[in-house]
């Protein structure tokens, strides 16, 4: 009975707890169920949310994953002949594809380490990083961690934009998990590894890419990459442009630690991660990678800036035609659209920024650089000159001070190879390529192009044919030789050699009709136009736009390829990255002359070489071959050009001022065209310092069938006649079997009275005094009428002889006087006179003539007798004599000396020795 109290007491506490536990189990488990619900729902709506976020993204196939994550801008290569590497292509980023076998193994431990730890099993997403990257996110922690793998990062730089927001991340992780599907993880680490930028190179230029990397900041390849080089590389991709430690200009910067720091980060991850033992990390720590920055590297255009444009324009423009002709338009379309060349040249550019193209060129590097030494160096250009332009805004005076420029080009005969070229001597000063851009006259060089080969093509004209070097006139226009004077009758020969300008205008006008700007069109000289052809200065480089080095140097080519025309080019096959060639030049060989015509030409140009225009080259070359060329000088000296040609090579320089002006006369010594042709020779023997087989080949030009030598008469041209072998003036010469000497009439040369002033000739007259006459062989004036000479004219050759008009007058009396024992008289001023006569009057009054003076002579006679009185008259063409002049006399000896002595001896044998003339 006393227990029950407390029996009741427990009984109660038990129906209390159990009813406490069911009500919190319950609870619990409602809790639990909401919970759950909650967590559906949050499921249901995330992934709801999710799927409306990758809603509509079109799912990629593989081949369209695979092309986009290997789409990336890589950096073109250019180089050298023979595969020379040049240097990288001018971009705004610097990048080259390299294979994962080619990478370092640290690089690829350092990057997993630092990037993305659990690579190699995720499949693409990471959830706990994505829900921890959620949460941050979600809680606006200070400190996000992000949750992107390489995969996802790779997906974000190829296949998405950078674009911050919820639906990009939903997109990049579908696309990671595709990816991961389809490809392995050693592809995506090297696509990750070929994308990633790495801030800038030791040139100040953008790069992207392990292998720009290690060469751009440690001057290695990507799998030369140490441990500590590989983790501070391997840092560099979380903020490339604050741990990279160069400039925009390439210095390094004063402060590097933010990237050592990030360095020292990437190994103690690559040691917790069990890549690298302690003792690797403390050797990786010890080593200091500042002392092994890559040096400042001057870029391709830097070093190079002529060419690296030149290869750039030339590049671009065969690159923009292949992509035309690839899809269907004709090379006419190319030509003429304008709107489509503008199109396929901004494909062709971007192909070069950033496809990754390997350009290959016919530039021989050894002879370029050792050519624009020379153009560095040379001591002869002459003074700078100056030119003055009135300021548009101020109205004022403006000086502008220029130097002497360059172009030169030298091109392989046989394939048209640009071996090499100068562009000009300061691309800093003037951009301007002097060798490939720049127009200019090219002076007396266009004679063999434009006047002498078509001719001789014709057969209007061979090496021995006769051209009157006489004084011309086509309308208002005079042609003008060099030295101002006139040489009579010349062969062709002569007058190439000696660059005379008379005789080329003369054979132009003969074949002006047939139209020879054809055959500069067909040797590649487009900017000459048909419309020119009508000026007959056009035969000495009178052009309207004038030509290219490059145009000028490739057309005398054709010569030394026996009439076949090769185009020049310096584009020898572009290739992908992949090795596929996208374009590969082929040459066409264009015929323009025959063999004969061609050979006949070198001949000629030989000459040129040996005693004529450009006779002071060989002395200045260290080396022999057989060389044929021309000179060239435009008006006012304007322009100086020497070309040569040998069997192998062609090389031309143009030397003037950017802004036309006469060149010195004379500078340091030399005259203009002695310091072309010497700066043409020092080019030419550094060219052969580095090539010397292919720029003195041993053999000579070799004489194609179809020539031979015959005789020609010097005065006609004509096969010797019988007149002209008696006055010995045969000669001989090579021809072409089809245009050899014709037979001409033995009466193209007769005997003529003439009378001969200085070194002109004219015909006399019946009544010129025979004292004044000579007797010589001349040319038939019927011949010289066949030639449209003008005979009343003074022409001045050996064997012509023109009109002395007679002014129908009397000539006045000379002025005589006696001057130091001699008596002396002014020349006459009447251009008819044609000498005098010397009187010596006796003292009975009686007269006789002691002297004839021919008029051109001087204009004295001295043998004058003590005592005796002189006098002059002159005489013209007609014979008619002057009245006399003023009387003069020698006055006579004071005294006599003894008669036996010796003066007395020589007065006695003077006084009877006849009366002689002076001349």
């Amino acid at each position: 009975m006393e227990r029950k109290p407390f029996r009741i007491s427990v009984e109660k506490a038990w129906r209390y707890f159990c009813l406490t536990y069911d009500i919190v189990w319950n609870a619990t488990l409602m809790l639990l169920i909401a919970a759950l619900c909650l967590v559906c729902f949050a499921a249901g709506a995330g992934a709801g949310y999710f799927a409306f976020l990758v809603k509509d993204l079109a799912v990629p196939s593989p081949d369209k994953m695979k092309s986009e994550i290997y789409s990336y801008e890589e950096t073109s290569h250019m180089y050298f002949a023979n595969g020379v590497y040049l240097g990288r292509f001018r971009s705004d980023l610097d990048r080259e594809a390299v294979p994962l076998s080619d990478v370092s193994p640290y690089v690829v431990q350092a990057v997993i380490a630092t990037e993305d730890e659990h690579f190699y099993e995720h499949d693409g997403v990471v959830p706990k990083a994505v829900i921890r990257a959620i949460f941050q996110e979600g809680a606006n922690t200070p400190v996000k961690s992000g949750g992107s793998t390489l995969t996802q990062q790779l997906v974000k730089n190829q296949m998405l934009t950078s674009e911050v927001s919820f639906e990009r991340k939903a997109k990049e992780m579908v696309l990671a998990l595709r990816l991961e599907r389809f490809f392995s993880k050693e592809e995506i680490l090297e696509a990750y590894l070929n994308v990633v930028p790495f801030g800038r190179s030791s040139s100040g230029r953008n790069i992207a890419g392990i292998q720009a990397a290690a060469q751009g900041v440690f001057g290695v390849d990507a799998k030369e990459l140490n441990l500590a080089q590989a983790a501070f590389l391997a840092g560099l991709p979380q903020n490339p442009f604050v741990y990279t430690p160069f400039t925009a200009d390439g210095s390094v910067k004063q402060d590097v630690s933010a990237g050592l720091r990030r360095m020292k980060t990437v190994l103690r991850r690559m040691k917790q991660a069990g890549y690298i033992s302690d003792k690797q990390y403390q050797e990786a720590l010890a080593y200091d990678v500042t002392k092994h920055f890559a040096p400042p590297k001057p870029s391709p255009f830097e070093r190079y800036p002529f060419l690296t444009m030149e290869i750039e324009r030339r590049a671009k423009e065969v690159i923009a035609e292949t992509f035309a002709k690839r899809d269907g338009h004709s090379a006419k379309e190319w030509g003429r659209d304008l709107a489509l060349r503008r199109r396929y040249l901004g494909e062709a550019e971007k192909a070069l920024r950033q496809g990754g193209l390997r350009i290959y060129t016919t530039i021989d590097k050894d002879i370029y650089e050792r050519m624009q030494k020379v153009a560095a160096r040379y001591p002869y250009y002459g003074n700078d000159n100056v030119y003055y332009t009135k300021d548009g805004k101020t109205g004022k005076t403006v000086a502008h001070r220029q130097p002497v420029e360059v172009g030169a080009m030298l091109i392989e005969n046989k394939t048209g190879k640009i071996i090499s070229f100068v562009g000009g001597r300061d691309y800093g000063r003037e951009q301007l390529n002097h060798a490939t851009q720049a127009h200019r006259s090219n002076g007396s060089t266009m004679k063999p192009l434009l006047v002498y080969a078509p001719a001789m093509e014709m057969g209007v004209i061979q090496p021995g044919s006769i051209i009157p070097d006489l004084p011309l006139s086509i309308g208002s226009y005079k042609p003008k030789n060099a030295d101002g004077k006139t040489h009579g009758l010349v062969t062709a020969r002569r007058a190439l050699q000696h660059s005379y300008n008379i005789p080329a205008v003369r054979v132009y006008t003969k074949i002006q009709n047939r139209h020879p700007v054809d055959y500069l069109h067909k040797m590649g000289i487009t900017s000459v136009s048909k419309q020119e052809e009508a000026n007959p200065t056009l035969a000495i480089g009178g052009t309207h736009i004038g030509v290219t080095v490059e145009e000028n140097v490739n057309a005398y080519a054709t010569f030394a390829n026996y009439g076949s025309f090769v185009d020049a080019y310096m584009i020898e096959k572009i290739t992908d990255k992949d090795g596929n060639i996208i374009y590969q030049h082929q040459t066409k060989p264009v015929p323009v002359f025959s063999p004969q015509t061609s050979y006949l030409m070198i001949d000629m140009m030989r000459d040129v070489l040996n005693g004529g225009t450009a006779s002071s080259v060989r002395r200045y070359l260290t080396f022999s071959a057989d060389w044929a060329g021309k000179t060239g000088t435009s008006q006012d000296k304007r322009d100086s050009w020497f070309i040569a040609v040998n069997p192998s090579v062609t090389f031309g320089v143009w030397v003037g001022y950017d802004h036309p002006a006469p060149l010195e006369s004379r500078y340091k010594g030399l005259s203009y065209s002695q310091r072309t042709q010497l700066l043409w020779a020092q080019f030419m023997n550094a060219a052969y310092g580095a090539k010397p087989k292919l720029i003195a080949p041993p053999k000579r030009f070799s004489m194609p069938g179809g020539i031979v030598r015959r005789a020609y008469c010097a005065t006609s041209g004509f096969s010797p006649s019988s007149a002209c072998k008696k006055a010995g003036l045969v000669r001989y010469d090579l021809y072409n079997t089809k245009f050899t000497p014709r037979q001409g009439s033995d009466d193209y040369l007769i005997e003529g009275r003439v009378v001969v002033i200085g070194e002109h000739r004219y015909a006399a007259l019946e009544t010129t005094p025979e004292e004044f006459v000579t007797r010589e062989v001349v040319v038939n004036p019927k011949l010289l009428d066949q030639w449209g000479i003008n005979r009343k004219t003074s022409v001045g050759d050996a064997f012509v002889v023109s009109t002395l008009k007679d002014n129908g007058r009397v000539p006045a009396p000379p002025a005589a006087r006696l001057n130091d024992n001699q008596l002396v008289w002014a020349r006459h001023g009447e251009r008819d006179v044609i000498g005098y006569r010397v009187y010596q009057v006796s003292e009975t009054g009686k007269r006789q003539i002691v002297a004839i003076i021919k008029a051109g002579e001087t204009t004295s006679f001295s043998d004058l007798k003590p005592g005796a009185t002189y006098y002059v008259t002159a005489v013209d063409i007609a014979g008619r004599e002057s009245a006399p002049s003023s009387k003069v006399a020698l006055p006579a000896a004071q005294s006599s000396p003894p008669a036996n002595s010796p003066a007395s001896a020589d007065n006695a044998e003077n006084s009877e020795a006849p009366p002689s003339s002076s001349r």
